[in-house]
């Protein structure tokens, strides 16, 4: 069984950086398509950023592109999302998610995905 265990959420200033980590454990992280996913209070669970198994393909939400980076160290079971230039609309719980051997873009929406940490809060205040 896949466990996903997030780390590095907190609260900044807008304008900020962060950067959350998901180490993977009981699973061949090598093969398994990694996302990342934020829900703020009162909201459903939006797609943020997704890599592949090989890390080669990256896709973002257009509300984060230029801003967040999403990368993986296979050798260390280990998923980032290192965020810049955070603005309190990136207020959220911030989950960790897992899906084995899909192209990161068929993998969009919560349904898609058969693994979850228990997520990080982040809070940008201005």
């Amino acid at each position: 069984q896949v466990q996903l265990v997030e780390s590095g959420g907190g609260s900044v200033q807008a304008g900020g950086s962060l950067r959350l980590s998901c180490a993977a454990s009981g699973g061949t992280f090598s093969r398994q398509t990694m996302a990342w996913f934020r829900q703020a209070p009162g909201k459903e669970r939006d797609f943020v950023a997704g890599i592949g198994w090989s890390g080669l393909s990256t896709y973002y939400a257009d509300s984060v592109k230029g801003r967040f980076t999403i990368s993986r160290d296979n050798a260390k079971n280990t998923v980032y999302l290192l965020m810049s230039s955070l603005k309190p609309e990136d207020t959220a719980v911030y989950y960790c998610a897992a899906k084995y051997e899909r192209p990161v873009r068929d993998l969009l929406s919560v349904s898609e995905y058969d693994y979850w940490g228990q997520g990080t809060q982040v809070t940008v205040s201005l």
